[in-house]
């Protein structure tokens, strides 16, 4: 660019504005803290004239269209992202690896002797960092249904085995209410034909910080709910042998009839209760390692007990 154009140069000059001052008589009025003054006494106090004062400055043609670099800084919602990525503790650490352990173990029931040695070592580890020391003075944490994941009480075995063809154990749990001082364990057991539980109903009380004692009293035999369709499988496994099931799926459609007209007769019964009302109806718990979504308990004989809270997120696969 050879020179400034005139437009430039009369961009370059600072223009000053200056408003006419009126003539007013001298007097005086406070606002607040702030005295101001009109008339003579304006005069005297420049350093309350307002001269308003505008400045152009003249740019070069390289900066028209330039922009500006964007000001450096963390990018917006980076930081809400670095919040949520909180850190893996070496608790939640194991118990990851506890849930994986059991993978695959039914409950315990197919465990092999290298994988109920992890599964004790991991819970040794876990009970060493129990974020709740004294479990029953934090009863509102034992709210609620616990799903059973793994167990070494022997005696579940036989019902985890499906000594019956075709029925299946679907969940066994334990519902914890601690204002009335409440337990119900529940079995439920599923087959082609209907669905079905058991459950026993007890009372516990505090002992220790970590111990309860449990007295059964009731057991509920649960009205059996029919399914509107029967799927068989291809093959069922009876005794150590297995026993082709096609040429029965000839009467399905029969049974399925069948099941049909009788289903709202016996979903309408009450379910079935009987008393537990013994010396040998009693048991006691002790707590080793609780917290918002799993629950370590060990009971009668040294078993363990593993439990997942339901809806947390370690019962997904």
């Amino acid at each position: 660019m050879a020179g400034v154009s005139p437009i430039n140069q009369l961009l370059c000059k600072t223009i000053r504005v200056n408003p006419p001052q009126p003539r007013l008589k001298p007097s005086a009025f406070t606002v607040g803290s702030v005295s101001f003054a009109t008339g003579k006494s304006a005069e005297r106090s420049k350093a309350l004239r307002v001269r308003p004062v505008f400045r152009v400055r003249a740019v070069s043609e390289d900066e028209w269209g330039e922009e500006k670099p964007a000001a450096e800084g963390p990018v917006a919602g980076a930081g809400a992202e670095e919040e949520e990525k909180k850190p893996v503790t070496e608790t939640e650490e194991l118990k990851k690896k506890l849930v994986g352990a059991l993978y695959g173990t039914e409950r315990g029931l197919k465990a092999t002797s290298e994988t109920r040695a992890e599964v004790v070592e991991l819970i040794t580890q876990l009970e060493a960092k129990n974020p709740t020391p004294a479990p029953t003075d934090a009863l509102t944490l034992l709210n609620g249904k616990w799903i059973l994941a793994y167990t070494s009480f022997v005696g579940l075995y036989p019902l985890l085995s499906r000594t019956l063809p075709l029925v299946k154990v679907e969940e066994i749990s334990q519902t914890i209410d601690s204002e009335n001082f409440t337990v119900q364990n529940s079995v439920l057991f599923s087959g082609p034909l209907a669905t079905t539980s058991f459950s026993t109903n007890a009372k516990f009380e505090v002992r220790s910080p970590k111990r309860v004692q449990i007295k059964f009293d009731e057991g509920i035999i649960g009205t059996p709910q029919l399914t509107d369709s029967i799927v068989l499988p291809e093959n069922v496994e009876f005794l150590g042998q297995k026993i082709d099931l096609a040429p029965f799926k000839s009467l399905i459609t029969s049974v399925q009839d069948t099941a049909s007209s009788v289903a709202k007769t016996i979903s309408s019964q009450p379910p079935l209760k009987f008393s537990l009302s013994s010396n040998k109806a009693e048991s006691w718990l002790l707590t080793t390692y609780l917290d918002e979504e799993l629950r370590i308990s060990r009971g009668d004989a040294g078993s363990v007990f593993v439990l997942i809270k339901e809806g947390s997120s370690l019962l997904s696969p």
